[in-house]
């Protein structure tokens, strides 16, 4: 039998990463979820019927019930207490800091107010390592017989920080992803509705990041390798032009793509993320007139891609810093950025990755010119590829009748995972490691798909899984292989034509086309 839709809702803020409380316009709460009970050590009965300020320490509590009133004045979707150190008091007395985000709800006649409420306890502890390190850092520019030491040190507690907020945000990221879009087919109310939609949003910027930090990341390490071929500059500027043309056109800019018939030699996917990012910065500090995307031969068998703007320009005295990491043109510290700087930080890595030449030229309140060297191609390419994007579209639900093995060892994940697939319809059986879905597969022969996580605890992988499945069940089971790992051993995978590889985070739709177009093969 299936669940009602309230029934999901319920469960779905249940196996939310976050605490979250519901209060109404007296400060009562309404509901609690698991995550608040664990947070606050609180049993969930002595929660519910209390004021909210009991979650408060008392220092904060009679100023908290005047912003409590002047938001149910105004409410709207919006961090609370921005730029304001927030804490937040545990049953045994104890204080940690939080950051809280605000959303009304619609209950009947009756406006409630929904808070998300996150420990940043350890944001607070990397953010302050990462200031020491920086501050070390610009130390050393002054100091040139410490400056390599100190900058070895930096770089080092960087890779760590890096590494430790990938894998740490990858999986609370696609559990948010994948709650996101289920609680996108299960709403229906006008403010439910735009409320998810600002949170689908909001996890959208916050993968970005995630995949900003993953690519720096994976560069330092030497996971990436390019991989060399003959391609045409025409079908990369085309994938540019698709996706910049209407963020161009609602910021009023002119975008101009220009065609070229030059061949590169070169990594294709590697040099698009280069002018993508070349392109978005370019977009995002560009008040008015156009984008200029043209490539020309340069003699000596070189290509020149340049990307020119009319933008805010850039100061000479900066121009040496503006590949750094969080370094933004006349963005102060402290204060609210778009994007995070590490757009030029990425290209500066992947231009020495691929030894490319990298030329920038700018004047302050009349634009900026970034120009890449490549090398021409010598012949005519017999396979032309510039990283195409293929998705397949969103079909109607399922009928029930497929049946998905779903093998996640992330509790949150699986459950969120498992919520959507039995909300499109799917008939799923939910495991969380290698043994467990060997048994369900003898106990099932019917199963039409697997999804499962590369990585199931201790030396057990997806392939291995893949493989012991269809060698139980007698036939070539079809699988989607999920996993956070950026390892060069993932992108090697030998994997066949009924596999399909997916990073986390992968967005709801991207995971259920991903299915659909195996099971439609």
């Amino acid at each position: 039998m299936r669940s009602t839709p309230s029934e999901l809702a319920r469960s779905a803020l249940d196996a939310a990463p976050d605490a979250m409380v519901i209060i109404d316009s007296f400060g009562v709460i309404r509901f609690s979820n698991r995550q608040l009970s664990v947070l606050f050590g609180y049993e969930h009965d002595a929660i519910v019927g209390q004021k909210v300020e009991m979650l408060l320490p008392e220092r904060f509590r009679k100023p908290h019930v005047g912003h409590r009133e002047g938001y149910a004045q105004s409410m709207r979707l919006r961090p609370m207490g921005a730029n304001l150190d927030l804490y937040a008091l545990r049953r045994d007395g104890t204080e940690f800091p939080v950051e809280v985000s605000l959303s009304p709800v619609q209950d009947g006649d009756q406006m409630l107010v929904a808070a998300a409420i996150r420990d940043i306890t350890e944001r607070n502890r990397v953010k302050a390592e990462l200031i020491v390190a920086r501050e070390a850092a610009e130390q050393a520019r002054k100091v040139a017989d410490e400056a390599r030491d100190v900058a070895d040190r930096a770089n080092l507690a960087k890779s760590r920080f890096l590494a430790t907020a990938s894998h740490d945000l990858r999986q609370p990221l696609q559990t948010l992803a994948l709650l996101n879009g289920t609680l996108l087919r299960l709403v229906h109310d006008p403010d439910a509705v735009a409320a998810v939609t600002q949170q689908e949003l909001a996890i959208g910027a916050m993968s970005r990041l995630l995949n900003a930090l993953l690519d720096i990341s994976k560069l330092e390490s030497g996971a990436i390798k390019p991989e060399l071929t003959d391609f045409k500059v025409a079908a990369i500027f085309d994938e540019l032009r698709n996706e910049f043309a209407s963020l161009a056109a609602r910021k009023g800019l002119e975008l101009q793509i220009q065609s070229s018939a030059q061949l590169i030699y070169s990594d294709p996917s590697l040099v698009e993320q280069i002018l993508r990012n070349l392109l978005s910065n370019a977009i995002k500090y560009t008040r008015s007139g156009r984008v200029i995307l043209h490539c020309m031969s340069d003699g000596d068998s070189k290509v020149r891609i340049e990307v020119t703007d009319t933008g805010i320009g850039i100061p000479a005295d900066q121009l040496p810093y503006i590949c750094d990491e969080f370094y933004q043109v006349g963005v102060p510290t402290n204060s609210t950025r778009d994007g995070y700087g590490l757009g030029l930080s990425i290209v500066q890595r992947l231009v020495k990755l691929l030894n490319l030449g990298f030329d920038v030229r700018s004047e302050p309140g009349k634009g900026s010119a970034f120009t890449l060297v490549l090398p021409g191609s010598m012949a005519q390419p017999t396979a032309v590829s510039a990283s195409a994007k293929q998705s397949a579209p969103t079909s109607a639900r399922q009928t029930g009748k497929v049946h998905v093995l779903l093998v996640e060892d992330d509790t949150s994940v699986r459950d969120a995972t498992r919520m959507l697939f039995r909300v499109e319809g799917f008939r799923v059986s939910a495991v969380g490691s290698l043994g467990e879905a060997q048994r369900v597969a003898r106990e099932n022969s019917d199963i039409d798909l697997l999804v499962t996580d590369y990585h199931l605890g201790g030396s057990d992988t997806g392939t291995q899984l893949v493989a012991s499945l269809r060698e139980n069940l007698g036939r070539p089971l079809k699988a989607v292989l999920i996993t956070g790992d950026t390892s060069s051993a993932i992108r090697e995978l030998a994997v066949d034509e009924l596999v399909r590889v997916a990073s986390k985070p992968i967005k709801a739709d991207e995971l259920l086309a991903m299915m659909r177009e195996l099971l439609a093969g």
